[in-house]
């Protein structure tokens, strides 16, 4: 069969095999190389290989005592939430979408929008349990086989797979979120936003990537804070954990290929930020328009034609963000490929000898594939290396193995280590066999 990622590019010929218990993972892994898929939410082919392992039928929570949840790889995040936020708990790191499974998320080691607060979710990931080439699991944590714990969390199911976990959850008082917008006029403006409220639990900025002149990188720099029963109205607060519904809405086919085009981005973009000029302030929003925006819109993948899309997500270190970060937006400015889920985020320092963080921005941009658009990006990658930043593997679709190599020397180590433990031919992506892991 056929499979992507989110993206929807590359598209890959697969055998997908779905087990519906752990006994039946040691004779897959025993037929040959695979590679563990949750929900398909990372962009590009890195869970996909020539056999995938599809983990949605682990998808049982198994305990919960005192905010430490012990669940399958393949629970929804959407479904922890459902369960434990109407009992006051929440995750307390969450990327932009609720539909990824606690495997993916593992794999990724995904970051949130308070990563310069809390890091990512290796700092709340008690526990996981991994199945390895001969088949048999084993626990690991920071303190029980820490070495393969560390190389797992942010090591793209290249390890092994992942089987089930414990994670922290944050208690909260309500569903809501206290957002704070401030319109930044430029890269400058929006960066000494982030630097001057450091002590805010989540910060994020939309950036208009197609701005130029004195406008280049203007943003709309969002802080958010979880509310507390004290900040809720009358009506609100008896009923803290429940918030409108929403009816949602889907994309029913691919959009036109040059319906996003340079015109249409930059009219959408400065629309929007005139926009969040007029409601910039303080006010109450509900956690999932908070969080997962996007995740209203069923497949809004589609957006972006049947082509498929491809995600741009570097972090340039703290000293070389700002230049850096000008660099890029000038280029992408320049050629005119604008996107209009550009986002900006600032992260704090992490030691990981694998995941993707470091102390700095990152920029994450959506474009539409084409031939135009891969030639862009081919052009920004050696801005990234100059700047000392490197690449998100989750996001990533098209990378080289010397690119790589050249912006994140960790991964020399990463591969070697999956060569000495044997890990290496039973468990490969498309994606590691294009960069060579």
């Amino acid at each position: 069969m056929k499979l992507s990622g989110w993206g929807r590019f590359p598209v890959q010929e697969t055998t997908r095999l779905r087990p519906r218990d752990e006994a039946a993972i040691a004779p897959a892994l025993a037929a040959g190389p695979l590679i563990a898929r949750g929900n398909g939410r990372a962009y590009g082919d890195s869970a996909v290989g020539t056999r995938t392992l599809d983990m949605r039928a682990f998808d049982r929570m198994i305990s919960f005592e005192d905010g430490l949840l012990a669940a399958e790889a393949g629970v929804l995040l959407a479904d922890v939430i459902a369960t434990f936020l109407p009992r006051g708990w929440f995750p307390v790191v969450t990327p932009g979408t609720k539909f990824v499974t606690l495997g993916g998320m593992i794999a990724a080691d995904v970051h949130g929008k308070n990563h310069h607060a809390e890091g990512s979710l290796r700092d709340h990931l008690a526990w996981l349990e991994l199945i390895g080439p001969d088949g048999v699991p084993q626990r690991c944590s920071p303190t029980e086989n820490a070495e393969l714990f560390h190389w797992t969390v942010g090591g793209m199911g290249l390890t092994g797979v992942i089987l089930r976990a414990g994670l922290r959850l944050r208690p909260v008082e309500t569903a809501w979120i206290r957002q704070t917008t401030h319109p930044a006029p430029d890269l400058a403006h929006a960066m000494a936003l982030f630097e001057q409220n450091a002590g805010a639990t989540y910060s994020v900025a939309w950036i208009d990537c197609l701005a130029t002149g004195p406008a280049l990188g203007r943003s709309l720099v969002m802080l958010g804070e979880h509310a507390g029963l004290a900040e809720l109205d009358a009506r609100r607060r008896a009923a803290p954990f429940e918030t409108p519904a929403k009816r949602r809405r889907s994309v029913p086919f691919d959009a036109p290929g040059r319906a996003l085009n340079r015109y249409s981005v930059r009219a959408f973009n400065g629309l929007y930020y005139r926009a969040g000029q007029r409601r910039a302030g303080t006010s109450l929003v509900d956690w999932d328009s908070y969080f997962y925006p996007l995740d209203a819109v069923l497949h809004w993948n589609r957006i972006y034609g049947r082509k498929g899309l491809v995600q741009f997500q570097c972090v340039l270190p703290l000293a070389r963000s700002e230049a850096g970060i000008r660099r890029l937006l000038e280029e992408i400015s320049a050629a005119g490929h604008g996107s209009f889920l550009a986002v900006l985020k600032r992260f704090g320092a992490q030691d990981s000898p694998v995941s993707f963080p470091m102390e700095g921005y990152t920029l994450a941009l959506d474009f539409p594939v084409s031939d135009a658009v891969l030639r862009l990006l081919d052009r920004l990658d050696p801005i990234v290396a100059a700047h000392g930043g490197r690449f998100y593997l989750a996001k990533d679709a098209r990378l080289r193995a010397d690119t790589l190599r050249a912006t994140d020397p960790r991964t020399e180590g990463f591969a070697a280590m999956r060569r000495a433990q044997g890990l290496a031919p039973a468990f490969a992506s498309f994606q590691s066999e294009r960069l060579s892991l």
